[in-house]
């Protein structure tokens, strides 16, 4: 099968797995149990790898708590921040597109009594189709809001956010900014000392290393407000009591690992990835007539370069993905895809529900190769053309 669907999740990469299994086999030792030398191996394993993401994401190795992902994080970010004892603030801002992990988590702090605010976004023919409406921002923040959480890059249609014009509002009316960076991080910089975020979210496998660990940074831009958080999980003190449980050393040495590797080859990265996508989006649109480009524009400043959604002509997506069997690509988000609903991201951008169903996203990675392009493209308008035929 011909992987094209690295937004959902990306393979392990290799050199991430050598550096992770001698903490799952003879260096077992528990990082909490410092009274011996087995226990303080583990908990240097941890410190350094803290330390190596303190030093790529521009933020203090203390500012990083580790989770079991992005989902956690988001969590911990934004109920921590709402509903801690001393939170008097009782509006939130978010973007109509966000993540479920942000979506649902809102929803639930609007129905206990919080004023949720869903700025919406620019739509489809802008030029910057999917990034925040910074003017209705500016007028949905007011003295009452507690927290803004804006993801940094989008899961489906890869719009890119400013987020240091966002950072510099939020924090004009003394609100706090969270950022699920989980698409950003490992595909384009991300550093905290350049752009003020307060709370950033993250996960591993979403950059070539192992599922079930994340991050939270917490208060660690340029000028750090003070943060306080409502912890989610309790029962041992670890992680300075925000996320107790016993850390596991080869999930936060693989995250590390990960993160510098894929930091380390950005760029690279980047460009084979530019050129594989828009390779790909050639071979469909040459032979496809009618199909259409949800989003913004290819131009990498305002896109991840991985990232292709497209609107087919006359049928759904999802007849598409069965008649390519030896493709993987998906119709939306993976922590969606339970949902019968159209994807909320591509209405929120103003597609109709036909438009959305119609529609589906590919992630290429770097471990795509140009062969695999070519038998991608070839398969697709074939599964295509079967389809649309049979309609006929």
């Amino acid at each position: 099968m011909i992987y094209l669907d690295n937004h959902a999740t990306t393979p392990c990469d290799r050199r991430v797995l050598d550096r992770m299994l001698p903490w799952l086999t003879e260096k077992f030792g528990n990082p909490h149990s410092t009274s011996h030398e087995i226990g303080r191996e583990a908990a240097q394993a941890i410190d350094s790898s803290l330390n190596v993401m303190g030093a790529i994401l521009g933020v203090a190795a203390d500012s990083i708590l580790m989770t079991s992902g992005a989902t956690e994080s988001n969590n911990l970010a934004i109920d921590g921040v709402c509903r801690h004892p001393r939170q008097k603030r009782r509006n939130v801002i978010t973007t109509t597109i966000e993540h479920p992990a942000v979506l649902d988590v809102v929803d639930r702090l609007e129905k206990d009594g919080f004023r949720v605010t869903r700025v919406p976004v620019h739509q489809q023919g802008h030029e910057s189709a999917g990034q925040v409406d910074l003017a209705a921002l500016r007028d949905a923040l007011n003295e009452d809001t507690a927290l803004v959480s804006v993801h940094w890059a989008n899961n489906e249609i890869g719009v890119i956010q400013p987020l240091d014009q966002i950072a510099a509002m939020v924090h004009e009316a003394g609100a706090l900014l969270h950022s699920d960076a989980t698409q950003a991080v490992g595909r384009i910089p991300v550093s905290l000392a350049e752009v003020d975020v307060d709370l950033l979210s993250a996960s591993a496998h979403k950059f070539y290393g192992p599922k079930g660990v994340g991050f939270l940074t917490i208060a660690s831009g340029c000028h750090p407000r003070r943060v306080r958080l409502k912890p989610l999980i309790v029962g041992g003190g670890q992680q300075r009591n925000l996320r107790s449980g016993t850390m596991a050393p080869a999930n936060v040495v693989g995250c590390a690992a990960a993160m510098e590797l894929a930091c380390a080859e950005i760029e690279s990265t980047a460009r084979e990835a530019l050129s594989l996508r828009d390779r790909l989006w050639s071979g469909l649109n040459r032979s496809i007539d009618e199909l259409r480009l949800n989003g913004s524009s290819l131009e990498p400043s305002g896109r991840l370069v991985g990232n292709l959604n497209v609107m087919l002509p006359g049928i759904e997506g999802e007849a598409w993905m069965s008649a390519t069997p030896g493709v993987a690509f998906s119709s939306g988000s993976a922590c969606s895809s339970v949902d019968a609903k159209p994807s909320h991201v591509l209405t929120g951008i103003g597609l109709s529900e036909s438009e959305a169903r119609r529609s589906v996203r590919f992630g290429v990675g770097k471990f795509n190769t140009r062969d695999e392009i070519e038998l991608a493209i070839a398969a697709l308008v074939e599964g295509f053309q079967r389809v649309a035929g049979s309609l006929q």
